[in-house]
């Protein structure tokens, strides 16, 4: 029975597993293959940076909420990392938790009020909140050490070990957080709470009239979505092992939000490609690395042109399973809320 199952596997299915299964070798063999330390750094921070993309993803993708805030709570969790590691000794994998806690915090006190507005209101709501953040990382030197930052951040350490670079410890650990934060972005959209998120971006009005409670989704969605981005902040940290305030600016927020729009907002797979192209371009042609936000911007708006949901927006996505009786084309046209919630 199991074997006429896998032989009725369609095609397209293999080779999307084979695809998958040498990915998986090849990023798993990669320390072994690179030219030296700054290839495998450059890999670990668009690793990063796709985190960064896929906890944006949750907030602007499924629940259809432009946030300017990432920059922000990810300073949060690298500042809390930080002090709790270097000024009270706490080892990496406790102070990282406590990290995403107080960036999941600070995305509820922000979230509680600001997720009532809209469109460009929240957009300045939360670029505000960035610069908040920037100026207290600055003002605060007592736990901050304000303008000269915080240095010597510990590393991950493992059975006595210390993962660096050098053996590629650090690289393995974002790729396993790069794997969890993928898995928890898929199991959030497959389920009630991502169908819920779906609603709300496509009609937030219908969605209430239909019983979603959309403030207390919303409030969760941006909690979830600040605590990855404090995590990743936490690897950032550990990677650099020193932080300072203009670390992270807007500039970073906006770079975040181009890997989404660039990818496909809601395409999982989309926020991989979106900070493998737009994260190595500096690296790889160096010599325009001062106009990158000139590119990133030709690139936003040719998007917005040719392609306006991205890359892999709606690529390989399957339909939600309406009920019997009603009509997909029906069901498109009015507003994808029926059946959904």
């Amino acid at each position: 029975m199991k074997l006429k199952k896998i032989l009725n596997i369609r095609i397209s299915e293999r080779v999307s597993f084979i695809i998958l299964l040498v990915l998986l070798a090849v990023l798993i063999s990669l320390p072994f293959f690179t030219p030296g330390q700054y290839f495998l750094r450059t890999a670990t921070n668009i690793g990063i940076y796709a985190i960064l993309a896929l906890s944006l993803n949750i907030t602007t993708g499924y629940c259809g909420q432009v946030s300017m805030g990432q920059a922000a709570f990810m300073a949060v969790g690298a500042y809390t990392f930080a002090i709790l590691n270097t000024m009270h000794g706490v080892g990496f994998f406790p102070a990282a938790f406590v990290g995403c806690c107080v960036a999941g915090v600070a995305g509820f006190i922000l979230g509680m009020p600001t997720l009532r507005l809209s469109g460009a209101y929240f957009v300045i709501a939360t670029t505000g909140f960035s610069e908040v953040v920037k100026v207290i990382a600055l003002n605060w030197k007592s736990m901050t050490n304000g303008a000269l930052g915080i240095k010597n951040i510990g590393r991950p350490i493992v059975f006595g070990f210390e993962l660096t670079n050098a053996n590629g410890g650090q690289y393995y650990i974002m790729l396993l957080s790069l794997a969890a934060v993928i898995w928890i972005s898929y199991a959030i959209k497959t389920s009630k709470f991502g169908r819920a998120l779906n609603a709300i971006r496509n009609d937030e009005l219908a969605s209430n009239l239909m019983g979603v409670n959309t403030s207390s989704q919303k409030v969760l969605a941006f909690v979830i979505s600040a605590m990855l981005a404090g995590y990743a902040g936490v690897l950032y940290a550990s990677m650099t092992r020193y932080i300072e305030p203009n670390t992270f600016t807007t500039d970073m927020s906006t770079i975040i939000l181009c890997i989404v729009i660039f990818g496909g907002m809601g395409s999982i797979r989309g926020m991989i490609i979106g900070a493998l192209l737009l994260i190595s371009f500096p690296e790889i042609l160096r010599f325009m690395a001062t106009y990158r936000f000139i590119v990133y911007g030709l690139i936003l708006i040719l998007m917005m042109r040719f392609r306006p949901q991205g890359m892999l927006g709606g690529v390989g996505d399957k339909p939600y399973k309406l009920p019997k009786g009603v009509k997909r084309k029906s069901y498109e046209q009015g507003g994808g809320v029926n059946g959904v919630t």
